[in-house]
This record gives structure tokens, C-alpha cells and sequence, in this order.
């Protein structure tokens, strides 16, 4: 495969949504994926191996994302015979589901500049 055509192939857009609470970061690309990770695997030590991340940069993610919402978005599970973890609140599946959904809509309200400005990029 030549360059130009591999080049062609990754031309995409790409809208990415930051949800700010005053200077912090309460939601974004990264921390949702983070959020997804939790929920699949109980586990903030897993969701952070799988993202590539330190144990305490997530612990610290979670701690400041926690910190914009009125209610916790991940709660941590005591010990006991699994040795504990993490999960979702209800406020954090919320969360979660309502910055997929806006990222689905703004997807689809780029769609038609999109096609122009497609046009517009070297072939």
C-alpha cells in the first residue's frame, strides 16, 4: 500500500468534548474511558493497566472527577473474600451515558461540514 492511499484512509474528523467544571476537567474522552474500563471490570487497578495508566493517576482522575459532581461517580468497594474495587455510582452511569450520547449528536451535527471540508483536504 503507498503512502497517499494509507494518508487518504486515516482523513477523519473527530469531535472530542470536554466537559469543564470551572478550570478542572469533569469529563472527557479519557476520563469516560475510564469509566468505561470501572464498570467492565470492577477494578481501577484493571481500568488503569488497560489504559496504560499508574494505579495513582487513576486514583487521582477518579478523585478530582468525583470532586465536580454533586454525587460520586465511582465509589470504591471495601475488601472482603475479592479484595475490593471500584464501581460506578448511578450518577456515573448517568454521567457516562449522557457524554456518549452528546458526543453521538455533535458526530452527527459535523456531518454535513464535514463532507466540504473533505473536499477541501489534498487528495
Amino acid at each position: 500500500m503507498d503512502k497517499k492511499k494509507s494518508a487518504a484512509q486515516a482523513v477523519g474528523v473527530r469531535p472530542r468534548l470536554r466537559v469543564m467544571w470551572g478550570q478542572d476537567i469533569a469529563l472527557g474522552p479519557g476520563r469516560v474511558e475510564l469509566l468505561e474500563l470501572i464498570e467492565k471490570t470492577g477494578s481501577l487497578r484493571a481500568a488503569a493497566e488497560q489504559m496504560g495508566l499508574s494505579y495513582m493517576r487513576a486514583w487521582t482522575l477518579v478523585k478530582l472527577t468525583n470532586r465536580c459532581f454533586s454525587a460520586p461517580v465511582v465509589e470504591a468497594v471495601r475488601g472482603g473474600q475479592t479484595g475490593g474495587g471500584a464501581r460506578l455510582t448511578d450518577a456515573g452511569r448517568k454521567a457516562m451515558g449522557l457524554y456518549r450520547q452528546m458526543e453521538s449528536e455533535s458526530q452527527r451535527a459535523v456531518k454535513g461540514p464535514w463532507a466540504e471540508l473533505k473536499r477541501l483536504l489534498r487528495k
